[in-house]
């Protein structure tokens, strides 16, 4: 029964009568070069991301993926000026956390031997408008992999890409 009921919201969230028209936003690398892309489309109860990056953009392997708080990358390679994670004061960091997790909070991007990655991801713990308040966001990656457990980034090490999102 759960399983049917994922797949309807899944199907409702992807419907082209429910999803709103996309956003395109740039994603840079650290030395403030385009290093791929990032589409945010609304559904019902979410949002839905297409993530791309361009071969030998990244270093193979897991990188923590969130949603920071401001959508600023402006000090380019290092990316601070974006802030928090997106509504981190309602819950503690980690999708694996009993306390957790933060609207911010994504799966890991999995990077492939080529240093590209393309992946579709559904997330239901913000809206897009949420995203696109008065101070934005930024979706930004991480060098590392997130445990989606330990505070306050799941040991995701340094800021390596940013998208601003507004």
């Amino acid at each position: 029964m759960t399983r049917t009921i994922a797949a309807a919201l899944l199907v409702a969230a992807l419907s082209p009568a429910a999803a709103l028209a996309a956003d395109a936003y740039e994603i840079m690398g650290k030395d403030g070069k385009a290093i791929g892309s990032l589409s945010l489309t609304e559904a019902p109860s979410g949002v839905l991301m297409e993530l791309e990056l361009q071969p030998s953009s990244m270093e193979p392997g897991k990188h923590g993926l969130h949603f920071h708080e401001t959508a600023d990358c402006s000090d380019v390679g290092q990316y601070k000026k974006s802030g928090s994670h997106a509504g981190h004061a309602e819950g503690k960091h980690g999708l694996l956390n009993p306390n957790g997790p933060e609207p911010g909070d994504l799966p890991n991007l999995v990077v492939g031997a080529d240093g590209s990655a393309k992946v579709e991801l559904f997330t239901g713990l913000i809206k897009l408008d949420g995203l696109k308040d008065a101070n934005g966001s930024a979706l930004i990656i991480h060098a590392k992999a997130d445990d989606h457990k330990s505070q306050p980034i799941g040991g995701a090490g340094d800021r390596v890409a940013c998208a601003a999102i507004k």
